[in-house]
C-alpha cells in the first residue's frame, strides 16, 4: 500500500470533537489500548491530521505517527505505535521464508502462517468463574478501575487476551478485523494490515492471501518524515 515514497499534505490540527470521536473509536477499535490511552493521546496535546495519497488519512501527535486510515475504513495503527505497545494487538506470525516477500510489499500468503514457524492463534479455554469473581466482575463493572475508559461516560472493558509463551494469539480472528504481522526470530512487528479471512479459515484452507492495505517496515510510511 506504501510501496514508494509519500508526498504528504501540511499538518492540520483536529477540532476537540473530532479529537474525541477519534479518541473514542481507537478504544472501540483496540480496548487493548485502554489502560495506555492517555500515553498515546495525551489530553493536553494536539491531534492532527496529514493526507496522504489514495485518501488516507495519518494522525499524528507530538510528531508522532499513531493510526493511518483509508477513507472511513478500518483504523490502523503505525508500527512505531505497535513497537511502543506491542501487547495492545492481535496478532499473527509468518514463518523465515515470507519475511523477505512481506518486507518487499508483496502479498503475504497463507503457507507462510501454516508452517512449522507461523503462528496462528490458538484460543484457549476459559476455566467456570466462581460467584466470588462473578461478584468481583459486577462489581468492576460499576466503577472506573484500571482497565476502563471513561471517556465521556463510555466505559472500554479491557479484554482477557494476549499471546501465549509459544507466540500464538488466544483467540480466532476475523475476516476484516486488523492484524498485527510478527516474524519468525524477530522481536519487532514487520507489517500491520487486514484479514482477509479469518484465522480460522486459513488452517482450514491453508492457501489464499491473507492480508491487505499493509503498511510494513521500510516503506513509505515508515520513512515518512513529518516533523
Amino acid at each position: 500500500m506504501f510501496k514508494k515514497d509519500l508526498t504528504p499534505s501540511p499538518k492540520q490540527k483536529l477540532k476537540s470533537s473530532v479529537q474525541r470521536s477519534v479518541r473514542q473509536l481507537i478504544l472501540d477499535t483496540y480496548p487493548l489500548l485502554a489502560p495506555h490511552i492517555d500515553e498515546v493521546l495525551p489530553k493536553k496535546a494536539s491531534l492532527e491530521q496529514i493526507k496522504l495519497p489514495d485518501r488516507v488519512s495519518l494522525y499524528v501527535i507530538e510528531n508522532r505517527p499513531l493510526f493511518y486510515q483509508q477513507d472511513n475504513g478500518v483504523l490502523l495503527p503505525h508500527l512505531k505505535l505497535v513497537h511502543r505497545f506491542p501487547q495492545c494487538f492481535p496478532k499473527i506470525q509468518c514463518d523465515r521464508g515470507a519475511i523477505r516477500f512481506v518486507l518487499s510489499g508483496a502479498t503475504l500468503m497463507a503457507p507462510g502462517l501454516t508452517s512449522k514457524g507461523g503462528r496462528l492463534p490458538l484460543p484457549r479455554e476459559k476455566a467456570p468463574r466462581s460467584a466470588q469473581e462473578d461478584a468481583e466482575e459486577q462489581k468492576k463493572e460499576g466503577g472506573n478501575e484500571s482497565g476502563e475508559s471513561g471517556e465521556e461516560g463510555n466505559k472500554v472493558v479491557v479484554p482477557d487476551e494476549g499471546v501465549d509463551e509459544d507466540g500464538h494469539w488466544s483467540r480466532e480472528l476475523e475476516k476484516g478485523e486488523p492484524v498485527v504481522l510478527m516474524a519468525e526470530g524477530k522481536v519487532e512487528a514487520a507489517a500491520v494490515g487486514i484479514l482477509k479471512m479469518g484465522t480460522k479459515e486459513i488452517k482450514e484452507k491453508g492457501k489464499g492471501p491473507v492480508m491487505e492495505e499493509t503498511h510494513f517496515l521500510g516503506d513509505g510510511l515508515w520513512r515518512l518524515n513529518i516533523e
